[in-house]
């Protein structure tokens, strides 16, 4: 039972990698793409793995990748409208990237969510302590993308 778990957590990362894939693929053969349009997606793809490992089946993935359980109804919905708000977030960066009239709605959207999370963890970080390795990997992503989204608006002002 365990490995068929980990083995549609596979078919859907795979699932997951094949659509960015489609999406970068046809995009970038329609037309040259420009850095923000670039960012978005590479921000978009980067960020759909994490949200269905958050929320798709949160009791069997988080456990798997940062050993906390939960079993309770109440956290499992808390953590499926996490995925909720990532999803949306990434389907509104990759509409920017492709729709010029929300591209720069979507970078600041972008900007807001990367350096929102980065503070969260860094106030973590003072109150809480070190956690799981993979967070302070996000937290490092998070920050690079809250800043080159700025650097990237600051650069075509």
């Amino acid at each position: 039972m365990h490995s068929d778990g980990k083995k549609r957590r596979f078919a859907l990362l795979f699932v997951a990698v094949d659509l960015q894939r489609y999406v970068l693929t046809n995009s970038i053969l329609e037309k040259q793409m420009n850095i923000r349009q670039i960012f978005l997606l590479i921000a978009a793809i980067g960020l759909l793995p994490i949200a269905l490992s958050y929320g798709l089946i949160p009791q069997k993935s988080l456990s798997y990748l940062f050993d906390i359980s939960i079993s309770e109804p109440n956290g499992v919905h808390i953590f499926r409208a996490v995925m909720g708000l990532y999803l949306a977030l990434v389907s509104f960066w990759i509409i920017g990237a492709l729709k010029v009239q929300v591209r720069q709605a979507a970078l600041y959207s972008l900007i807001v969510f990367m350096l929102g999370l980065a503070a969260g963890r860094v106030l973590s970080l003072i109150i809480d302590g070190i956690p799981h390795w993979l967070l302070v990997v996000y937290l490092v992503l998070e920050l690079v993308f809250g800043v080159g989204g700025i650097l990237i608006i600051k650069k075509s002002d």
